[in-house]
């Protein structure tokens, strides 16, 4: 069983304020930006579905497909997505190669091989084996699923693009490090690795929404 108690709002603040007072770079962003959200996601099947979407894609194109999806599979469900065929798929904005993962997902939900439900009440490595079983589920996004979903205060998705981007801007690093650096790096932060991965994501929207918005400023250059 999981000892490990999931973050809320109220643990979130406390650990902002611890991680603010142990590192002056998260403490920098912290002041800027203010604390980050929770970015917490409903535990379930359409919710790891949107995941996997998100692989390799920006968030605004999975967004769209995974909101075709909704619409072409109302209720989603595994038997309903089990039900569209690969034209319909591509339509909606699925490659051929998530088709097959999110129908491995599915089979192994209706099959039993994979509880979804189970997940809350197993530690990271169990819960990280039960989902790294089903074929295109990868390290990134059962970190994710841990991580946004079960709200594990210590997930650190070393495999996320955005998050080391941000950590080595924050960190004033001369280039992207790599997930060997990214644990490195991280280790100061245990057991609210979690909650600095918030607090980077933070910056890294922060700092492009304030980029667009001087690009489109009328008047500026």
């Amino acid at each position: 069983m999981s000892a490990v108690p999931p973050l809320t709002t109220r643990t979130l603040a406390t650990a902002v304020d611890e991680l603010a007072a142990r590192d002056a770079d998260l403490r920098a962003v912290v002041e800027r930006y203010g604390p980050p959200p929770l970015w917490d996601r409903a535990p379930g099947f359409p919710t790891l579905v949107h995941i996997v979407l998100e692989q390799q894609v920006s968030l605004a194109s999975a967004r769209a497909a995974f909101d075709r999806l909704r619409a072409a599979a109302d209720p989603l469900t595994p038997a309903r997505f089990l039900e569209l065929d690969d034209t319909a798929l591509l339509a909606i904005g699925f490659s051929r190669q998530k088709a097959r993962y999110v129908r491995a997902l599915s089979r192994a939900l209706l099959e039993g091989s994979l509880d979804l439900v189970a997940l809350d009440g197993l530690d990271d490595d169990a819960a990280d084996r039960a989902l790294l079983a089903i074929p295109g589920v990868g390290p990134w996004t059962s970190t994710i699923y841990r991580l946004m979903v079960l709200l594990r205060p210590d997930a650190w998705p070393t495999a996320d693009i955005a998050l080391a981007t941000a950590l080595g801007e924050v960190k004033g690093l001369a280039r992207r490090p790599s997930p060997d650096e990214m644990l490195d790096l991280a280790e100061p932060w245990r057991p609210w690795r979690a909650v600095a991965a918030r607090i980077l994501w933070h910056d890294y929207l922060e700092k492009r929404a304030e980029r667009r918005r001087h690009v489109t400023r009328p008047g500026g250059p």
